[in-house]
C-alpha cells in the first residue's frame, strides 16, 4: 500500500488495484464551439486540468495500471437522451443540434470525443455513459460494477469535468457500490470554482463521507517515492 496525504485523512493507495478514471474530457465541454460553450459558459475554465490529467495518466501508464476514460454522448436516434434533459434550460445548441463539431453529445461525432491531449492509448477502457453517472446505462453490456470487479478494481482515483456534475455523481455512484475513492484536486475542474470548492468540501466532509481528496502533485511524489516505474 501506498500512503498519501489526503483530507480528510491519509489514504491507502492499492497498487494495481486503482483504475484512474477520467470523466468526460471530450472537446465538446472543453473547446470553443461545444455543447459547454452553448451553455454560455468560459470553457476556458476547464484547461487548468488538463496537465495535471497527463502527468497522472504518464504516472498510470508508466507502471501498468488500470485506466480509465468516460465520455458523456448520446445514440443518434437520441433514445437515451430523455426529453427532461435534452429540452432543459435555453442553450444555443441542444443536444442532437448541428454544431461545429457535428451534432452536440452524440456518439461518434467529433465534439464527443476525448480532447487529443488525453487521448485514450490502446488497452485503456472507454466507457460511453448517457447520463452524470459512469455507472448507469453505459455502453458496457455486463455493466461497469461487474467489469471493475472482474479485473479486481478496488479503488478509483477521479479527475476530469465538472466537479460537481459527473465526477462527483460518478464518485457517490461508486462509493455506494463499495469503491475507495480518491478525487485529485487540481485534476479536476469546473465552470464554476465555488461549485468546485463546494464539491470538493461535500465529498470528504464528515470523515469521507463521499471520500478522499489530494493535489496531483502529493500522489506523483507518493508514486515516485513506492512505486517505481515499470
Amino acid at each position: 500500500m501506498i500512503a498519501l496525504a489526503a483530507r480528510p485523512f491519509e489514504f491507502a493507495l492499492a497498487p494495481g488495484r486503482a483504475a484512474l478514471v477520467v470523466i468526460d474530457m471530450q472537446r465538446d465541454f472543453i473547446e470553443p464551439g461545444g455543447f459547454g460553450a452553448s451553455l454560455g459558459n468560459d470553457v476556458g475554465r476547464l484547461r487548468p486540468a488538463i496537465a495535471p490529467i497527463a502527468a497522472l495518466l504518464a504516472a498510470w501508464r508508466a507502471r501498468g495500471w488500470p485506466v480509465l476514460h468516460t465520455r458523456e454522448c448520446h445514440r443518434s436516434d437520441l433514445a437515451d437522451c430523455p426529453p427532461a434533459k435534452r429540452e432543459r434550460g435555453r442553450p444555443a445548441l441542444r443536444i442532437g443540434d448541428v454544431g461545429p463539431m457535428g451534432r452536440v453529445l452524440i456518439a461518434g461525432e467529433p465534439g464527443a470525443e476525448i480532447i487529443p491531449e488525453l487521448a485514450p492509448a490502446r488497452g485503456e477502457w472507454v466507457v460511453d455513459k448517457p447520463g452524470k453517472g459512469m455507472f448507469c446505462n453505459t455502453c458496457l453490456p455486463e455493466g461497469l460494477h461487474a467489469r471493475l470487479q472482474a479485473a479486481g478494481i478496488a479503488q478509483l482515483v477521479f479527475t476530469g469535468v465538472t466537479t460537481e456534475v459527473c465526477v462527483q455523481t460518478s464518485m457517490r455512484e461508486a462509493n455506494d457500490r463499495g469503491y475507495e475513492c480518491l478525487v485529485v484536486e487540481d485534476a479536476t475542474e469546473s465552470y464554476f470554482p465555488e461549485y468546485k470548492a463546494a464539491a470538493l468540501a461535500m465529498i470528504t466532509a464528515q470523515g469521507g463521507i463521499v471520500g478522499w481528496s489530494a493535489p496531483s502533485g502529493a500522489l506523483l511524489a507518493a508514486l515516485e517515492a513506492a512505486a517505481p516505474r515499470r
